[in-house]
């Protein structure tokens, strides 16, 4: 709907009133409508045309919305959400575009009768504090060392991705990686670093069955003497520096008088020895495995090969942190300061492997690692990324489960919980609020719905046997099963959700919901761009009286 513009300025624009209302709902609406056929595991997937040219296949709600080049300001901000999504839980993003875009069209009602949009979030919000606690009654708690059933839960929030295909692969995967670098804080907390710990390491070619998760880390890296160096060293003492192993140049221009012929020689001596002396110092620990994130010079190596030590030079300083945590080393600034603590005796196997065109270093079978490496293979580039983008969901579900082992049912079973929870709660509510509080309740059903449709089964039907089986509140499990459509109880089939994610989805819709809500005023103070050419020709001056008397006459 296109609302009437005001023209304040030459270049500032003002829409206002119920209008704007509408046109950020009808935009929130076409958001949600774009990956609505994402949702559940019978889920359409679409294709993409990403900026560079490349092609991206994919059902995640947050890999499709980032790819959108979208204009208006509230679509703009539903775009937000999604990432949000993604950033703090992992999954659940195609879910919170939806039950957002539910929330604005139910909402669009009241404001056509005149409702303040003030009630209308005082209505939500307090929908939203009943919604939470219908989870929290609901909630399961579960058992993080019983790995079936961390692997079920795990494998039923990724059934709705590509990758359901492989049966437990990406779960086993997932489970494994968060299960090595998670780290106890005491009081039964546990912090699972996914971005900094575990580096995901796709290689194309082979079979998707020959992913693993490594005890240790695999980074694309070649001894720096091939010949001279050993690549396969078994319990290898590794020392990592965070320093150059070359000469060092001065700060700014430097200029060397020479008076003599043999000070030339006396000069290059003085690089030699001082190359030496820190070579010394690293070698006094007697390791099998130096690896530095700067350079290191020919000497240098010269020196390390001779000695029977293999050296990486230029490793990524977060590949370097990786090491650190799986070998049990420091990284050391200083050679001079080096300890025998800071040698890392923690790995089992350092081996050099070519697979396909490049070398890859691998440091494994590390007694303890609190860092992994993923090695996806598969066919090619683009089925590879697809099962990157559903193992970091799966990461992050097995992440949220350890930090916060409770689950709720999935499938729609909560949300028609939620739904017939507060639809009986509503009649108790007095005043004005009762009838957008009521709305909410309805909003919530627009999951099962959609999961519904995506199933091919007839909507109406089902939902109505569905809303029958929740309304008297005998059994809150019941719920959709998304491959057949059929109406199964949750627990049977083991379709479950990370309360995590259910109670960040729940949260992060209707607040957006309600901030949209409050938009009355959209004022743009963006000039639009002419097409070249199109500028106006420039006016001739007329001379007025007074300019004529301030002109400076030159004398010839």
């Amino acid at each position: 709907m296109q609302s009437p513009v005001l023209v304040l300025k030459d270049s500032l624009k003002r829409e206002s009133g119920s209008k704007v209302q509408h046109a950020n709902i009808q935009a929130s609406k076409a958001v949600a409508d774009i990956i609505r056929t994402t949702l559940g595991p019978r889920s359409m997937l679409k294709m993409l045309l990403d900026a560079s040219g490349g092609i991206v296949v994919t059902n995640d709600g947050n890999a499709i919305l980032r790819e959108l080049d979208i204009a208006h300001p509230a679509a703009k901000s539903m775009i937000e959400l999604s990432r949000t999504q993604d950033e703090e839980v992992g999954d659940g993003t195609t879910s919170v575009i939806v039950l957002a875009g539910e929330m604005l069209h139910v909402a669009e009602a009241f404001i056509d009768k005149h409702y303040h949009p003030t009630v209308i979030c005082r209505a939500y919000n307090q929908a939203l504090e009943d919604a939470i606690a219908v989870l929290d009654k609901i909630a399961v708690p579960i058992d993080v060392d019983d790995r079936a059933s961390m692997l079920g839960l795990v494998k039923s929030c990724i059934g709705t991705k590509f990758t359901s295909q492989f049966g437990d692969l990406i779960a086993d995967l997932a489970l494994d990686a968060t299960t090595t670098v998670g780290v106890d804080l005491g009081q039964g907390f546990r912090e699972v670093d996914v971005k900094k710990y575990i580096k995901v390491e796709k290689i194309p070619g082979g079979q998707l069955e020959d992913s693993k998760v490594l005890k240790g880390v695999m980074f694309n890296k070649d001894v720096v003497a091939p010949g001279k160096m050993r690549r396969k060293i078994v319990n290898p003492r590794i020392i990592l520096l965070d320093c150059p192993l070359e000469y060092k140049k001065g700060e700014n221009q430097t200029n060397a008088e020479l008076v003599k012929e043999e000070d030339w020689g006396v000069m290059l001596k003085m690089e030699e020895e001082y190359i030496e002396s820190i070579c010394a110092q690293i070698l006094r620990f007697k390791p099998d495995l130096v690896i530095t994130e700067k350079g290191l010079s020919d000497l240098a190596c010269h020196f390390l090969s001779k000695a029977g030590v293999s050296a990486i030079r230029r490793l990524r300083k977060t590949d370097n942190n990786r090491i650190a945590k799986a070998c049990g080393a420091v990284i050391v600034n200083r050679p001079d300061e080096l300890q025998e603590s800071d040698v890392g005796t923690g790995a089992g196997l350092f081996e050099v492997k070519k697979i396909g065109d490049e070398f890859f270093a691998f440091i494994v079978d590390c007694k303890d690692p609190k860092a992994c490496t993923v090695l996806l293979r598969g066919a090619s580039k683009d089925l590879l990324n697809e099962v990157e983008r559903n193992l970091q969901d799966a990461m992050s579900v097995a992440r949220n489960i350890l930090k916060n082992p409770k689950l709720v049912p999935g499938g729609g079973a909560s949300e028609l919980t939620v739904s017939a929870t507060l639809k009986q709660k509503s009649s108790s509510i007095e005043g004005i609020e009762k009838w957008p509080y009521e709305a909410a309740a309805i909003a919530f059903e627009a999951i099962p719905r959609t999961l519904a449709q995506n199933c091919g089964v007839n909507v109406i039907r089902t939902m109505t046997a569905l809303q029958g089986k929740h309304a008297n509140g005998e059994n809150p499990w019941i719920g959709i099963d998304g491959n057949t459509g059929a109406i199964v109880d949750m627990k049977e089939t083991k379709i479950w959700d990370s309360y995590n994610v259910k109670a960040q989805t729940f949260k992060t819709a209707i607040e957006a919901a309600c901030m949209l809500l409050r938009i009355d005023d959209i004022v743009s103070g963006i000039k639009k761009k002419q097409p070249p050419g199109a500028g106006q020709a420039p006016k001739s001056k007329i001379e007025e009286e007074g300019d004529a008397d301030n002109e400076n006459i030159i004398p010839e």
